[in-house]
């Protein structure tokens, strides 16, 4: 098939759908089909040879963190050519509710469409007030996809419409099962690591909580050290250290992957807007044991595989519970050795090898709906 896919998001910003796509992409494409993605990027950024630069974005508030997105007149005219020139046997749109390029593609339809929903929260202003320009589309769509029952529910309490196909976000678990850690970031028996990763100069990533945590687990488990990794400022990086953590700073993809296979803990006390948790998966992909806060979206994570989780979980914003959660894995190794055990094993259903071909029939069975209209 030649495929179409539209991003919202800037590629030239780290994001879970922005990564989605291109990995998403690199699948299909690995499956033998022919994928141009469109998205919006920085005039000079450098892009993958199938992307097509849409624009500059601009910022905006969105779901508890900055958007990066592109919209108007002019963006509506190159959405519509992109879709007319690219004769694509199917488009795939994702976050079609965000005022950007999917929102567009979807109004300029051509052809056979499915579209992706990621977001999940519980109230919206943004959603409600673009319920009359969105819903006409989103009801013509040929499929749509939820990459979570959460996401789903999403749909449903705001569009009063459901997926068609739950679908999660796809993981290259290899890479992770087979990443090597680093000595500087591994524990010991008595000084076991816990990890946090992410952009985490967003407050609902939970670096409060992570730091607060820490003088309570120490008072049970004192050679326990604590690691922050990823995007912040100096002054946060400032107040990471004097909360007695580790800051590891920014990392690539291949560091990523040795930080989740180095620490014995990873945690993840997200307080909302989170739609899936691919961090999750990426964590139990590398063997860590996961301990994180009770959002909707990461206990569907965590029972993917049955009612018996994989993950630990402690209630949303409660540093003292998340520190009992912790300390439980660390002073109980057995314990913490099957979780991470039950945690890999979980993750080897988000592998590209499992969603990428699911995608694809989605795909087909849009085709085939189109044709039947």
């Amino acid at each position: 098939m030649r495929i179409g896919i539209v991003c919202p998001y800037a590629l030239d910003r780290p994001g879970g759908v922005q990564l989605h796509v291109l990995d998403l992409a690199s699948a299909l494409t690995d499956l033998g089909h022919e994928v141009r993605i469109l998205a919006p990027a920085a005039p000079n950024f450098p892009l993958p040879a199938n992307v097509d630069n849409a624009g500059k974005s601009i910022p905006i508030p969105y779901n508890g963190s900055t958007a990066r997105l592109r919209f108007g007149l002019v963006t509506a005219w190159r959405v519509r050519r992109w879709l007319r020139d690219g004769n694509y046997d199917v488009v795939h749109v994702h976050e079609p509710g965000a005022p950007s390029l999917s929102l567009l593609a979807m109004w300029a339809r051509h052809g056979p469409m499915v579209a992706t929903f990621h977001t999940s929260n519980d109230s919206s202003a943004i959603m409600r007030m673009a319920k009359p320009f969105v819903k006409p589309g989103m009801e013509v769509l040929d499929a749509r996809i939820a990459v979570s029952p959460s996401a789903d529910r999403t749909v449903k309490d705001h569009f009063r419409l459901d997926a068609t196909h739950i679908i999660p976000n796809g993981v290259d678990t290899s890479a992770y099962v087979e990443a090597h850690p680093r000595p500087a970031w591994m524990g010991t028996a008595d000084e076991p690591t816990v990890g946090i990763l992410g952009r985490l100069d967003e407050p609902r990533k939970g670096l409060d909580d992570f730091l607060e945590m820490i003088p309570l687990v120490r008072a049970e488990v004192p050679g326990a050290r604590f690691l922050a990794a990823g995007r912040y400022s100096a002054r946060l990086a400032h107040k990471i250290r004097a909360a007695g953590a580790e800051a590891i700073g920014t990392l690539d993809e291949y560091q990523k992957q040795r930080f989740m296979a180095s620490v014995d803990i990873y945690c993840a006390p997200n307080t909302g807007g989170e739609s899936f948790g691919i961090v999750l998966v990426e964590a139990m992909a590398a063997g860590a044991a996961v301990v994180a806060s009770n959002l909707t979206a990461f206990r569907d994570v965590g029972t993917a595989l049955g009612p018996e989780p994989c993950i630990a979980l402690h209630k949303v914003r409660d540093p003292a519970d998340m520190a009992r959660t912790v300390t439980r894995l660390l002073v109980n190794p057995e314990e913490r050795h099957t979780l991470a055990l039950r945690g890999q094993e979980t993750a080897s259903h988000f592998d590209w090898t499992e969603v990428a071909p699911r995608v694809e029939a989605t795909y087909r069975e849009a085709i085939r709906m189109a044709v039947s209209d």
